[in-house]
Parts: C-alpha cells; structure tokens; sequence
C-alpha cells in the first residue's frame, strides 16, 4: 500500500511538469513572417519637372485695312486656313471710284507735264536767237519740275487707291486654325488701325510653344551645367500617364522675376497633328544630369523615425536593423536610396508593420524588386515636384 502512493505522486508531479510546459510554449508566439529583398540596382535619369501651359507661335487678330461694308465671308468657323486664303470680302465700289478718280488725276498730271516741255523747248529755241530772255527759260524749266512732281505725287495716290481696293479682301496673315467670324455680312467695320474691328482670329498650330516657370535654382543648375544646342524636353497632358512628346528648349528669359524667385521657360514642341491646343495644360521634364547608377527600393519599405528616415534590415540570423538612409526622388512606387544602405542589405518589403521593435528576430522569405511597364494613372491636377527621377518599376514578392 505504501509503494502505491509513491506511484501515484510521481506520477502526479510528472504530469504537472508536462502541463506547465506545454502552456509556456503555447505562450510564446512565433516569430513574425516577413518579406526581404535587396535594393533594385539600375541606372536612373533625373528629371526637372514643370507644370505649363501650351501657347502658339503666332496669334494674330484679323481686322480690315480699310473701313466699309461686309460683303461676304468666305470660310468656316474653326477651319484650318492657309496664309493668303481669302476670309472677308469689303464692298470694293468705294475704292473702285477712288481708283479711277486717282487715275483721272494721274491723266491730268501728264498732260500738264507734256505741255510743260513743250514749252521749255520752244523757249530754248528762242533763247538762241536772242528772241525771250534766260529767265523766262528758267521759268519754263522749273514748271516742268513742278509737273515732274505732280506725276509722281499722282502715280503714288493711284498705288494708294490700288492698295485700298486690295485691302477690300481681307486674307489670312498666317496659317493655321481660324476661329468663328466676329462680323457678319452687312455690318459697317473700321479699318487701318488697331482700334479697328476684330473680324475673327487665327493662331498656327504646328508646332507650338510650351511656357512655364522654373526656379532660380533650377536656372543656376542648367547654367553650370553649360549645356551646348538646345536642351531635350519631354510633355504629357494631364489625362496621359507617359511623356509621349518630345521637343526642345529653344528659349530663356532674359530675368528672374524678383517678386516669385522665378524665370520663364519656354519649349518649342511638334504638334503636326494639331491635337495640342494653345491654352491647354501639361507637364514638362527636363533632364537634370546624367544617368548614373542607383539603389532603389519600395516607397513603402521606409518609416519614420522621429525626424529620422530608416529601412530595416534583417541579419543573417532574423534579427532586424533600422538604417537610416538619405533618399531621392520617387520612382513610381520605388524611392532612390542615397546612402545608408549597403547593395547586398535585405532591406524588408513586405509585412513591415509586424516588426515592433529593433532586435526582434523575425522569419525571412525572400523575395525580390522587379521592374514592370507603368501603369495608366489618373488625370495629373496637382504641380509636379521641382526635381524628380524616371524609372518605371513595382514590387513583386515571391
């Protein structure tokens, strides 16, 4: 009877060992799974990046030359015109009868002019035999003059009334795409001045200019840079997702203003299609330097601390290092490291938020920073950025 309670004790004893054991482990939780990857290496290009506006090259107002009444209009609100195309059409009667009075005139002078030398001959002729005096021959001579000037002054108002009878057809002064008549036939227009009548408008179309304003930072960097010929220029609208058109940096403002700190750009950018119109907004870049070689990765691996940006590294034993890095631009979900991070760290890219704290040793799964083609976004409506980079990639995990 004895031995059996001895039994039963240490059996007792054994199986409260094994129950404490089994609720120690239960309370230990396992260690937090994460994905690590080491920095994307690959050559980026650093960009400028402005918000403008597209302008035309040419804008010219239409107004008549002369004053009178509209005939007739000879085109389509919105069409594509061709310099010397034919717009409106003045009631030409006017300077018809102010044609051939001015002609009328110019008869007039002639013959005055003929009858002039006729006289001065007869009058040399007589002053050889002695028959009229040297100034009466002068006489003559200086009416001759006299009618020389009134057929130039004549010819002259004859081209006037010619010019005004051409100014009845009012033509496109450049090419490119009108806009809806002002005037319509009937009305009475001034002309010959800039108070005159605006009659329609026309701005060219191919290529236009891109204005838009860059810092005086951004102009003493292009200026040490000392670029030679006109610099490369990229645009996208606001409802594109990749710069689709190129052009060129063909002009710079010959100040800063000194109210904003800024100078005004401008880019000259094909547009043979005609789908850029003046007004309409749109993103420049300009490239910043040259590519050089970059670390980069996922915008969403980095956390703050306090005023401090880290990464967190995880060792070859699971424990996990914050790093402090230096950063650059993004790049599409990815943000260029600068330093503070080594090429072969593993820098977690996934499940950040179950770190709590340094030290803790976490299970590692590897996985990796893999460029893909940009996917389309929503239309741009806030600035750009003074200074960004280009590299179009995402984060995939294994």
């Amino acid at each position: 009877m004895r031995t059996v309670k001895i039994v039963t004790a240490s059996a007792i004893a054994a199986v409260a060992l094994y129950g404490c054991s089994q609720s120690t482990e239960a309370q230990t939780p396992p260690a937090p799974q994460v994905t690590v990857a080491v920095p994307l290496q690959r050559a980026v290009q650093d960009w400028d990046e402005f918000t403008g506006r597209f302008e035309a090259t040419q804008s010219v107002e239409v107004r008549a030359r002369v004053g009178g009444y509209i005939q007739g209009v000879h085109f389509r609100d919105g069409d594509f015109v061709r310099r010397g195309q034919l717009l409106y059409t003045l009631d030409p009667r006017p300077a018809q009868a102010a044609l051939a009075s001015a002609r009328a005139q110019l008869a007039q002078a002639q013959a005055q002019l003929t009858l002039a030398r006729t006289e001065l001959t007869r009058s040399e002729t007589l002053l050889a035999s002695q028959a009229v005096s040297q100034a009466e021959v002068d006489t003559k001579r200086g009416a001759v003059q006299q009618a020389e000037a009134s057929v130039a002054a004549a010819n002259a108002a004859v081209r006037a009334r010619q010019l005004d009878l051409e100014f009845t057809r009012v033509t496109a002064p450049i090419s490119g795409r009108v806009s809806d008549r002002r005037v319509d036939p009937g009305n009475l227009v001034a002309g010959g001045s800039s108070q005159a009548d605006v009659l329609t408008t026309v701005v060219s179309s191919a290529p236009i200019h891109f204005v838009f304003d860059g810092s005086e930072a951004v102009l003493l960097k292009y200026q040490r840079q000392a670029r030679n010929g006109a610099a490369p220029i990229q645009v996208r609208l606001q409802d594109e997702s990749g710069y689709s058109r190129t052009g060129t940096l063909d002009f710079t403002d010959n100040a800063v203003d000194t109210a904003s700190g800024v100078i005004r750009l401008r880019a000259l950018i094909p547009n043979a299609d005609g789908f850029l119109k003046p007004g309409m907004f749109g993103q420049a870049r300009l490239a910043g330097a040259g590519s050089y070689q970059a670390m980069l990765v996922p915008d969403a691996a980095i956390a703050t601390d306090q005023a401090r940006r880290v990464v967190y590294v995880v060792a070859a034993d699971g424990s996990v290092t914050p790093r402090a890095v230096q950063m650059g631009p993004l790049v599409d979900g990815l943000r260029v490291i600068r330093g503070g991070l080594q090429a072969n760290d593993r820098v977690i890219i996934s499940g950040l938020q179950r770190v709590q704290q340094p030290g803790v040793k976490v299970q590692a799964r590897n996985g990796r920073i893999e460029p893909v083609a940009q996917q389309a976004t929503a239309p741009v409506t806030t600035p750009a950025p003074a200074s960004t980079a280009t590299f179009t990639a995402s984060v995939s995990g294994d």
